[in-house]
């Protein structure tokens, strides 16, 4: 069930995912990527809390670069690679 805090985040920035280009939609990636982290831990007391623990550990950059690509691909996908 989806918390009142959660349905009041944007998980799509402006609910499309059509961009201009490759360039635009790595920066949408990013911001998606980014709204998971708000909407799976809410409170940015904890968030900023633990940005250190990841900050400072390669295996979990290199997850929300994983992240960020799975995004990626996605948006690509939607904007069919820019053609």
């Amino acid at each position: 069930m989806l918390t009142k805090e959660l349905m009041s985040i944007e998980l799509i920035p402006g609910n499309t995912l059509i961009t201009a280009g490759p360039e635009e939609g790595r920066a949408l990636a990013i911001k998606i990527a980014r709204l998971i982290i708000k909407a799976t831990q809410p409170d940015a007391t904890v968030r900023e809390r633990l940005r250190p623990d990841y900050a400072n550990d390669a295996g979990m950059l290199i997850s929300i670069g994983h992240v960020v690509a799975i995004e990626f691909a996605t948006i690509a996908a939607a904007n069919n690679y820019w053609r």
